[in-house]
């Protein structure tokens, strides 16, 4: 007889209704606090009794009192310079105009936001989270104790520590089925505190592969969707491409699929192929027949070629890259988002919370070939976007990343971009990772200059978010 650890109910609730649910009650307790909350959608106009149509916004309703931001420093996310000098003008969610304070003065009635000696840049984004992992929860024995709704309540806080960071859009790469999306949802409806995010649902993984739930007993298993296979087991050609459909039909916006093994899993290798050529190939043609993009986790050099060969957007670690997948990647404009900073926090911290030998010994070995790795590929010119893993480390500290993307060849300004500009171009987001007119006003200010220190992204003091400031621990006003 098969047993199951949790016995699938047909009466159990969506995950997008689980995930909803408690994502409301973390947020009653978020509504106490000081924190401003983003701004709401726009409602629907009001229909006037008796059919009269809609009622004629106000001209404080159409006209938002402009905001006037300046500072010492303006790196714009687009030159890889600094302006000196600068100033932004924002008006409601979006940036008017950028340019010299000399030459763009303050409008009449704006607020004046005076960031004094510091540098304003666009928001940062990354390009690889996890926002319902626990970096202290990464156990396999986790899956038998916690509850479906514990990675939704750890979101919330997550998606908070994240835009407190500075990040203001990150793309999630995968979550339970379809926490990410209900996330993204609830703070662009401005019910929670959180950057904009791109969501992706679980990783898709062969059997018994990165992904899968490896070494215990056959009669035990874990399962909120088993007639789906929990939307993320998919084996050959045919099963590849329903699941990709089915992500699709619940509200993704972009696919991830496991190329290759792991380290945090059990019994798979970080080398070894999982998906061939032609499933990835279909992930590929499904998901850009949809209008999405597709993420694939490789480590393995094979599964690097193969998941470029497929047309793939981006290649997620690429630790053990090889001479032809980096031609390949430079020949095809894949990008590369290659997580350096977790090596160091899973060597140095993991072990505190019970992750397994096995695991650790696997970080062990690949961490500092995926750093010498990202060198080569840089230095042959492979497109780089930030991401980090996040999750694996705890939120919040996303910004440790950019001393290593300097280290390992990139220079300070080509680090910022990998997390403005180039990470919005991956994300296919024109209206991100820049200052520029036209564009969201997600902005962050930092005390000096990231260029001559790139660790002062660390520690982000000021963060705006949709033209609301979100955090203030530097500016003076009036």
């Amino acid at each position: 007889m098969h047993q199951s650890i949790r016995q699938p109910s047909q009466a159990a609730l969506p995950a997008a209704c689980l995930a909803a649910a408690c994502l409301v009650l973390a947020c009653a307790a978020f509504a106490r606090e000081e924190l401003p909350a983003a701004p709401a959608r726009e409602p629907q106009p009001a229909q006037a009794a008796g059919g009269a149509g809609p009622a004629q916004p106000t001209t404080a309703q159409a006209r938002p009192r402009p905001i006037y931001l300046k500072a010492a420093r303006l790196f714009d996310g687009l030159s890889g310079g600094l302006r000196e000098g600068a100033a932004v003008l924002v008006e409601g969610e979006r940036i008017v105009a950028a340019g010299s304070a000399a030459a763009l003065p303050p409008p009449a009635g704006a607020q004046v936001i005076d960031l004094g000696d510091a540098t304003l840049l666009p928001g940062l984004i990354d390009c690889h989270v996890h926002l319902g992992a626990r970096a202290d929860e990464y156990a396999p024995i986790l899956d038998f104790r916690r509850g479906p709704l514990r990675a939704a309540i750890s979101a919330v806080g997550n998606a908070r520590a994240t835009l407190e960071a500075g990040f203001t859009t990150v793309r999630d790469l995968g979550s339970p089925a379809f926490l990410a999306a209900d996330l993204r949802d609830a703070i662009a409806d401005g019910q929670l505190p959180g950057p904009r995010i791109v969501a992706s649902g679980p990783g898709i993984s062969i059997t018994g592969g990165h992904g899968d739930l490896n070494g215990y007993a056959p009669q035990v298993s874990v399962h909120s969707f088993p007639e789906e296979r929990d939307f993320q087991i998919a084996d050959g050609v045919d099963q590849v491409r329903h699941v990709v459909r089915a992500q699709l039909k619940h509200g993704v916006d972009v696919i991830k699929i496991h190329a290759s093994g792991g380290v945090l899993s059990r019994g798979d290798q970080p080398g070894a192929p999982q998906f061939t050529l032609d499933e990835l190939r279909a992930a590929a043609e499904e998901a850009h027949k949809a209008g999405r993009r597709i993420a694939a986790h490789a480590h393995g050099a094979q599964s690097i070629r193969d998941a470029v060969l497929a047309g793939i957007d981006s290649i997620e670690h690429g630790s053990l890259i090889d001479d032809e997948g980096i031609r390949l990647m430079v020949a095809r404009g894949t990008v590369l988002v290659a997580d350096l900073y977790n090596d160091d926090y899973i060597l140095q911290e993991a072990g505190k919370f019970g992750i397994e030998p096995e695991l650790v010994e696997k970080e062990r070995k690949l961490g500092q070939l995926q750093r010498d790795n990202f060198r080569r590929a840089v230095r042959a010119g492979v497109k780089v976007a930030f991401g980090t893993d996040a999750g694996v480390y705890p939120h919040g500290d996303n910004a440790r990343q950019f001393r290593y993307y300097v280290e390992y060849g990139l220079t300070p300004a080509q680090a910022i971009l990998s997390a403005t500009s180039a990470a919005a171009a991956l994300l296919g987001r024109s209206d991100l990772g820049a200052v520029q007119a036209g564009r969201f006003a997600d902005l962050i200010a930092v005390r000096g200059d990231p260029l001559r220190d790139v660790r002062l992204l660390e520690k982000v003091p000021f963060v705006m978010k949709g033209g609301a400031v979100v955090k203030d621990q530097l500016r003076t006003s009036r």
